[in-house]
């Protein structure tokens, strides 16, 4: 079972979907990244408010790639599965925002990392958690 799990990794659809994902995170962490410093550098707002903003910004951006490109073989389509999918994949990816905020403010206030940097690591965290969740909820076919 392990094996043919690990096997599904490498190749097969479950590899080509997470490959995707991972396409599409990028780009969009680096979205994310770009409001953030612009939040931040820029307009002068506190990082944890700016990472906050720019998350669910990233949200909206990151569902509409996705259900496009990524899980295009399970589509959500017309209005009701689409703002439906929209509404789960902000519980999902809402419910991770806690979770790289912290991992943000842990790296920033108690390790003096520099708050971009710990951004990226908070993003990588919280990946596995929303990748998990999104394919098995906002996509998932009953």
């Amino acid at each position: 079972m392990v094996r043919a799990f690990l096997r599904n990794l490498v190749s097969g659809p479950l590899a080509v979907r997470l490959r995707r994902y991972v396409i599409v995170g990028t780009s969009t962490a680096g979205v994310q990244m770009l409001l953030l410093w612009l939040f931040v550098d820029v307009g002068e707002v506190n990082y944890l408010v700016g990472a906050t903003v720019a998350i669910e910004i990233t949200i909206v951006l990151t569902y509409v790639l996705n259900n496009a490109w990524t899980f295009a073989s399970m589509q959500n389509s017309g209005w009701g599965a689409y703002f439906t999918g929209l509404l789960k994949t902000n519980v999902v990816r809402g419910t991770a925002i806690p979770i790289q905020l912290a991992v943000l403010y842990a790296l920033v206030d108690f390790r003096d990392v520099q708050y971009l940097l710990a951004n990226a690591v908070a993003i990588l965290l919280s990946g596995v958690y929303r990748y998990v969740l999104d394919s098995r909820w906002t996509w998932k076919r009953t």
